[in-house]
């Protein structure tokens, strides 16, 4: 006889046949079967590793996340997250590392360096993409989880949702110094930029320090991929359209790829070594170097110091190539050296590593030379593929003893344009 139901109805139908497996096999109900392995993330999983391959290994973000693309087998839209959420973080990092020790009770030095990695990523999702925010915490605890365990998966779950209590504007209005007791500390916090980075733009803008917050809004901007036609082998017209993008507005060599073009690296134009990625405006300071009329006698020798990892040696040797002329590059980090020997192999470019670590002043007025200089970690760019470079003015590699003030009408010692390398 049926049972009767809550309406006083009675249910009809066949007795399901307990010996014939009526219901779906599994765990009995109410009980727990064998927990699942966490699922993968691939783009996700990409982000964090690069994360790692920064801080462990001091890598190029640029030069780690084509491997890690080609690892996970990301293309077109998954890539283009995965990049999105690796660089962006890294960008964002000092922003981020504020809201974070903000929501723990323990200061970031104490947190494992893996969790914070995560945390990161996360906290990114939050709080500069359009992803919801139950994806973004899930997500990520779940790759902690498969990581680390759950007790650390819990942790950061906490965290990442006092993070998701507020978004970006609301967090800056919290943390961020007075904008009109701190100008430019409120104007780098807001935009993701170190403090002194920020200060060096208010410096150069001088009367029209009014437009930091601008100028800085525009450094935070996401970047463009940037390709560089290299010269004598493929023109800025050709490359554009075997890629399928746009010339660049600026340098007669570059080319912008739109948004979410996958690995680079699988272009045709970039394997077969005719084109390479280079930002516009690196390619525009080797232009400037280039064109430059030299102090004295041209020699037809080019100079260019703390050359890693070797994008504008690169394009200084192919413009080299074609003008008769020569390039020497310095660098005094062995790694760095080594990258730059590659990207320049084939062209007329001699690298110098000093033995002593850094490159010294030598007396022949008669090598003179055309020459370019950057403080190392200086740059934005540097600073977003390698946060670590860009951190502070005393964490940036130390100037050669005479790099700050040399010049080709104020060095003595070095006579025109002279720095040379021993």
């Amino acid at each position: 006889m049926s049972a009767p139901r809550r309406d006083g109805s009675r249910r009809h139908g066949p007795r399901r046949d307990r010996q014939g497996g009526g219901r779906a096999a599994g765990p009995p109900r109410g009980r727990n079967g064998p927990a699942r392995p966490p699922e993968l993330d691939p783009p996700r999983q990409a982000a964090l590793d690069l994360l790692t391959a920064v801080r462990v290994r001091d890598a190029y973000a640029n030069l780690a996340l084509p491997a890690l693309l080609r690892r996970y087998r990301l293309r077109d839209r998954d890539a283009a997250f995965a990049t999105e959420l690796g660089y962006g973080t890294l960008r964002a990092r000092g922003l981020l590392d504020a809201v974070i020790e903000a929501c723990t009770d323990r200061p970031l030095a104490k947190v494992e360096l893996p969790l914070l990695d995560a945390l990161r990523l996360g906290a990114y999702q939050l709080l500069r993409t359009r992803v919801a925010a139950h994806a973004a915490v899930d997500t990520t605890v779940e790759l902690v989880r498969a990581d680390a365990g759950s007790r650390s998966a819990g942790f950061v779950n906490a965290i990442l949702r006092r993070v998701g209590e507020h978004d970006e504007a609301a967090w800056v209005a919290r943390l961020a110094p007075p904008a009109d007791e701190d100008p430019v500390g409120h104007a780098a916090f807001a935009h993701a930029h170190p403090r002194w980075i920020a200060q060096a733009f208010a410096d150069a803008l001088g009367k029209e320090a009014a437009e930091l917050d601008a100028a800085l809004a525009a450094d935070d901007a996401r970047p463009v991929v940037h390709l560089l036609a290299r010269p004598g082998e493929i023109t800025a017209t050709e490359l554009a359209l075997v890629t399928g993008g746009e010339e660049a507005p600026y340098s007669p060599y570059g080319v912008h790829l739109e948004p979410g073009s996958g690995d680079v690296g699988e272009l045709d134009a970039v394997a077969e070594g005719l084109a390479v990625v280079q930002d516009e405006g690196s390619q525009l300071v080797a232009l400037a170097l280039a064109r430059a009329e030299p102090a004295g006698a041209p020699t037809g020798r080019w100079l260019d110091l703390c050359a890693g990892p070797g994008g504008k040696a690169a394009l200084l040797g192919g413009l080299a190539a074609l003008d008769g002329a020569t390039v020497d590059a310095v660098e005094p980090s062995e790694h760095r050296a080594d990258l730059v020997r590659r990207a320049v192999d084939g062209l007329p470019v001699t690298v110098h590593q000093p033995t002593a670590g850094r490159p010294r002043c030598r007396t022949p007025r008669t090598t003179g030379c055309s020459w370019t200089r950057r403080a190392p970690g200086s740059a934005r760019c540097g600073g977003a593929r390698r946060p670590a470079g860009g951190g502070s003015p005393a964490t940036s590699p130390a100037w050669p003893s005479c790099s700050a003030s040399c010049s080709p009408r104020r060095c003595g010692t070095c006579g025109p344009a002279g720095w040379w390398p021993t």
